[in-house]
């Protein structure tokens, strides 16, 4: 029998997965992380991007957006605490390109420096979002 790990991807509205795994690849802080069973404890930042779940009984890999968040990491428990967390069947690309597209005028339109920060934030949330969406396209 292959080892597992168990995964909880969970926002602030509710519990997106919940299940075993064979390995789990998200976008951390500094780089992709690939956590595999028994991994060494961590606690890290995420930023938006997609998380990819390999389930332990088989099948497709489970594409889940997130927007940030905190990854924790024991040997046998992965916790995604994400801001925000779509599974990918759901996220709508009309949306997304409409969120970068607005979060580039805002770049324009910017008067301040948090101004600046907060549509970098807006266009890099977009930008990972249509990233996922052709992801989830070309496994189809």
């Amino acid at each position: 029998m292959a080892h597992t790990i168990h995964v909880d991807v969970v926002s602030a509205e509710e519990s997106i997965y919940s299940g075993e795994a064979e390995f789990v690849v998200l976008p951390g802080e500094a780089g992709e992380l690939g956590i595999y069973p028994k991994h060494t404890p961590l606690i890290t930042r995420i930023k938006p991007g997609t998380v990819r779940i390999k389930p332990a009984s088989g099948g497709e890999e489970e594409l889940i957006f997130v927007a940030g968040g905190i990854l924790e990491v024991q040997p046998n428990l992965i916790t995604v605490l994400a801001d925000t967390a779509i599974r990918g069947h759901d996220l709508d690309e009309a949306k997304a390109l409409e969120a970068h597209k607005l979060a580039q005028e805002s770049l324009t339109d910017r008067t301040g420096k948090m101004e600046y920060a907060k549509a970098m934030s807006e266009l890099a949330e977009a930008a990972a979002q249509i990233a996922a969406i052709r992801k989830l396209r070309r496994r189809k």
